[in-house]
């Protein structure tokens, strides 16, 4: 198997708006492939402390390695690298693993990675036929699989439209059930692709919106956005940074509604009053950039 490879998305701009520090501790919410966490744990230093969260065993497997690749180039020019620990669970969590005020920066890169995606065995993906998994964290949990041939058709109807924002969501729900048992992720693309076909003008795949309601419900990924939001800016010192990077307008809503009632009370001053979008060249060397928005603040008071 080819090694997985991972390019980091707006990866100068949220090291812009993190502000790293030697010496500092930052948070990797959402390690993936340790993309940002590699150009983070440069700029730390021999005196900082890098902490990284990721539920996906096979992505921090792989995070590892590249991070020991990390310290190597950084020993062959003379520098030390942070003290790096690993926190194999949800970033929800991070408030059970991190003392309160400790913080110089928290950066989260929701959504699916790279990884995830690529391997067809984790069933992210309907361009590559795999098993309907879904689960970031494969340890435990239930599958996409037990979702989409378990749960009755309104209720698959309305977490298609509520997650995927998917207009036809009950006609899709009707051809899901009427074709089940369904056990592979093109069997599925192929159900919704007949049923709900692309509508003129449309770019995505007919099964884009499907796919992602059930990755959201599988992994619970918006109540682990809203618990990393209830908890972050207690985890932070004055003047910490928390930098938070959203692929699709059900995450992004989260993150701008949060920080729009935390500036309002004055326990964040927000960086960034619109998002940060990717710039024209990084979209086209990376289509997944294409969806990023990333927004940034600062807990008040004077950073040590």
């Amino acid at each position: 198997m080819a090694k997985p490879q991972h390019v980091p998305v707006l990866l100068e701009e949220a090291m812009e708006y993190l502000n790293v520090r030697p010496g500092g501790v930052i948070v990797d919410a959402t390690l993936g492939l340790a993309g940002h966490s590699s150009e983070i744990a440069k700029r730390l230093g021999g005196k900082g402390k890098l902490i990284c969260f990721d539920r996906d065993p096979e992505a921090m497997a792989a995070a590892k390695i590249r991070l020991e690749e990390v310290k190597a180039e950084l020993e062959a020019e003379g520098k030390e690298m942070p003290t790096v620990v690993f926190e194999p669970m949800a970033f929800s969590e991070a408030k059970s693993r991190i003392k309160p005020g400790s913080l110089d920066g928290l950066l989260a890169d929701f959504g699916v990675s790279s990884l995830q995606l690529d391997e067809g065995h984790r069933g992210f993906s309907f361009r590559t036929d795999g098993p309907l998994d879904m689960r970031m964290d494969t340890r435990s949990g239930e599958t996409a699989e037990q979702v989409v041939n378990q749960e009755d058709e309104n209720e698959l109807a309305d977490l298609i439209y509520e997650f995927g924002e998917e207009r036809r969501s009950r006609r899709i729900a009707r051809a899901i059930v009427r074709a089940r048992p369904i056990s592979t992720t093109v069997e599925l693309a192929r159900i919704i692709s007949a049923e709900a076909p692309s509508m003129k003008g449309e770019k995505i795949h007919p099964a884009t919106r499907t796919f992602q309601a059930l990755r959201i419900r599988v992994n619970n990924e918006l109540g682990e956005i809203q618990s990393l939001l209830e908890s972050a800016v207690s985890l932070l010192k004055p003047g910490g940074r928390l930098v938070l990077i959203s692929f699709h307008s059900l995450e992004d809503r989260l993150v701008k509604d949060a920080f729009r009632e935390a500036g309002r009370n004055k326990v964040l001053e927000v960086l960034t009053k619109k998002p940060v979008v990717a710039a024209e060249q990084e979209q086209m060397r990376n289509p997944r950039s294409r969806s990023a928005k990333m927004r940034a603040a600062e807990k008040p008071g004077r950073r040590g």
